[in-house]
Parts: C-alpha cells; sequence; structure tokens
C-alpha cells in the first residue's frame, strides 16, 4: 500500500529561497458519493491556503467523463458557447433536468446526469431494471442544437443496460420476438429478437469520452466488474451478462455501423454498456482525461504550476489506467513537478504509483481511522489533508 508520510520523510519540491510563495494546481475528480470534484478542490485549496496563505493556489476540478463531466470543460467562457436546458429522466423513470454544451459543431452530453448512481437512493439501485433512456433525449437535444459530433461523457451510471433504454429513445426499441417492447433494465435484453427502428442521428457522429476500456461481456465485463457497485447480486450478474451478450448479437445484426465481436471491444463495457451501444452506432471511444486535459487547458495551468494536487474517493489500480489521478500525475511526471494525492482511501501500490508521478499520497481513511468516518466527514478531511501536506511541500 502507499502509505501517506508527513514531516521530513518525502523530498522538498525544490530548493528555491523560501521567501517565494507557491504556485499550486488543485485537481481532483470527485470523491464518488460525497463530494464533486468542485467541492473535493475547494476543501483542499482551503486547506492549503490556512498552512501557506501566501502560495497562489489555482482550482481546476476535473472529470474523466463521469459526473461534472461538462463542468470540467472549461469552455463557458469561449465565445458562442450556448448551454441548453434538456427535460429527461432519471434511472427510473422520474423527471431530470439535464444540460447540453454546444461549441460551434461539436456538443458535449454528460451521461451521468440522467444515469447517474448519485441520482438514486441505495434502495433503489438494481441494474435489472434501471434505465439509460434519459441519455436519448440529451442526445436528441444534441442532435437538433446543429452539431455534427456529440461527445459523450460516460461513467458513475447506475444502468447495466448496454444503451437499450438510450437507443428507445432514439426510436430504436428492443423488442421480443412477438414484436412487443421489452421492459426496460438489463435483465429484459435476453428476451430481444430485434431493434424496432433506425436510431434518429442524422449523421451525427458520437464519441464516448470514457476513462473505462473493459469489454461489454465475460469476466472483465460491465456486469461483472461494475455491476455489484449499482446493487446487482451474484446471480444478478450472471443474469445480466448473459443478457447482454443476447443484446450485442442483435446489435451486431440490425445496426450497419456495429463492429463486428462488439461485446468483446475494449470500451464496450464502459457505463453499464452504454460505451457498446456508441460503437454499435458507428461511434468511436475516447480517453476521458485526455479530451478533458485539452479542452480545459490543464497543460497551462501545469506548465505555470510548481505543485500539483489531485484525488478521488479511492486510489486503487483503477486509477493508474486512464482515470483522471493517472492523467494528472503523468502529466506532471513530464514536467519534473511533484503530484500529491489526496484520497478517500489508498490501495494501490507505491511503486506502482511512482511509476505514473505520484510523489506522495494521503488517505481520509488513515486520517479518521475507520472508512465511515471518511465518509461522513470528507470536507473536513481533505482540509486537513490538504494542509498536511502544505506543511510539508510549501516552500
Amino acid at each position: 500500500m502507499l502509505a501517506s508520510r508527513a514531516g521530513g520523510d518525502w523530498p522538498r519540491s525544490c530548493d528555491l529561497a523560501d521567501s517565494l510563495p507557491m504556485r499550486v494546481l488543485v485537481c481532483p475528480d470527485k470523491f464518488a458519493g460525497t463530494l464533486s470534484a468542485n467541492e473535493a478542490a475547494a476543501a483542499m485549496a482551503e486547506g492549503w491556503r490556512e498552512v501557506a496563505p501566501d502560495d497562489e493556489v489555482t482550482v481546476r476540478p476535473l472529470s474523466d467523463g463521469g459526473p461534472g463531466f461538462l463542468d470540467s470543460l472549461s469552455l463557458d467562457a469561449v465565445p458562442g458557447v450556448r448551454r441548453i436546458q434538456v427535460g429527461t429522466c432519471d434511472p427510473v423513470g422520474r423527471p431530470v433536468t439535464g444540460e447540453v454544451l454546444v461549441d460551434g459543431t461539436t456538443a458535449y452530453v454528460e451521461s451521468a446526469q440522467a444515469c447517474g448512481l448519485h441520482l438514486l437512493a441505495q434502495s433503489e439501485r438494481d441494474p435489472r431494471i434501471t434505465t439509460s433512456y434519459g441519455l436519448g433525449p440529451l442526445i436528441t437535444a444534441a442532435v437538433e442544437s446543429g452539431a455534427r459530433e456529440v461527445v459523450i461523457g460516460l461513467g458513475g451510471s447506475a444502468t447495466n443496460d448496454a444503451g437499450a433504454g438510450m437507443l428507445a429513445a432514439l426510436d430504436a426499441a428492443p423488442l421480443d420476438a412477438a414484436g412487443y417492447a421489452l421492459p426496460y433494465g438489463g435483465a429484459a435484453l435476453a428476451a430481444c429478437a430485434r431493434l424496432g427502428g433506425s436510431p434518429r442521428l442524422r449523421g451525427v457522429r458520437l464519441v464516448a469520452a470514457t476513462d473505462v476500456d473493459s469489454p461489454l461481456t465475460g469476466l472483465h465485463g460491465a456486469s461483472s466488474v461494475y455491476g455489484p457497485q449499482k446493487g446487482a447480486s451474484r446471480s444478478d450478474v450472471l443474469e445480466l451478462d448473459a443478457a447482454l451478450t443476447r443484446f450485442a448479437e442483435v446489435l451486431e445484426r440490425d445496426l450497419a455501423g456495429c463492429p463486428a465481436g462488439l461485446a468483446g471491444v475494449p470500451g464496450a463495457g464502459a457505463a453499464g454498456g452504454l460505451g457498446a451501444a456508441i460503437l454499435a452506432l458507428g461511434g468511436r471511444c475516447e480517453s476521458g482525461i485526455a479530451l478533458v486535459r485539452r479542452l480545459s487547458r490543464l497543460d497551462d495551468a501545469l506548465d505555470a504550476a510548481d505543485v500539483v494536487i489531485t484525488g478521488e474517493g479511492s486510489f486503487d489500480h483503477q486509477s493508474l489506467r486512464g482515470k483522471v489521478i493517472a492523467g494528472v500525475a503523468e502529466a506532471a511526471r513530464d514536467r519534473a513537478l511533484p503530484c500529491v494525492v489526496l484520497a478517500g482511501r489508498i490501495s494501490a501500490g507505491r511503486r506502482e504509483a511512482a511509476r505514473i508521478g505520484v510523489a506522495a499520497a494521503y488517505s481520509l481513511e488513515e486520517h479518521f481511522g475507520s472508512v465511515e468516518q471518511a465518509m461522513s466527514r470528507p470536507a473536513e478531511g481533505l482540509r486537513a489533508l490538504a494542509a498536511r501536506a502544505a506543511r510539508q511541500w510549501s516552500r
């Protein structure tokens, strides 16, 4: 485990005169289930400033495609960019409002605004019946805006229906052998015989922005890896995996743009299989953090920084591949900047973390002594961890 340290164990960031203020870049992801990226960044910045009030602290919340994706793009200040409010529904059909961000001929959509796990109470989490239908109206609004390309941030989903609900909203509903529309949710797809129409996209290109390269089905697929986080039991996982296997066969047969072997294509398992639906519609997958890094002009902020603070709820093996921490740490490493991680809990190996550019990591679990306290007092804990980091890393 990557241990957090204080005092003089870690090397100083530099040996410049102590009178010079540090330029600190704070750029975390969300802390799932507790804090948004904005809230986490604000707590970190506050804690750092308590110890080093003269340091220049720049806050840049990030996302790899999940909740907070639109807010992380930093496009609002660009002339001509529009935000369109769209009425849609959550994973169990309740009304919610989402947004489409339009920049010229490109529109950006955040699937978590309609499909997010954070929209459901613990008792409502059941990927056998939750639906991605609400993403359909967001994509339709993006198409109607005149965009020629729609970038869809994927992550943090409560669904496991391989985008079947989204396709239904786009006029391509999954049907059973008798021609009746299937119930919503992943489990019903076991009875899918065909699609009931062609999706209304007007030739618009789709791009999935995601941190996940997992396949749709199998041991490393959407149901097996992420289903339990969404409320699936072991028997549910087996049922859902079989249903998605069947649905992938239908998509390959009925959609002309669908790649062969869809169930095994990297990225198909993103967001409960929404990646598969986007690929089946002729779309492509792109690294969410790479896209956010470019559109948020993160490199400019990194070029002006002396130390970088990032983080997320769980710093684990998945963090080392394609997520916010990996993207930030690697960019900091390329600039010889120290990158410090503040996380809810840490299970990533120290050697592996150092390899991607992480200089030190501090956990809320260690700070409080329990996961329960870390979950119930995250902002307070992040302020304390950031102050601890500042004592070590500020000049």
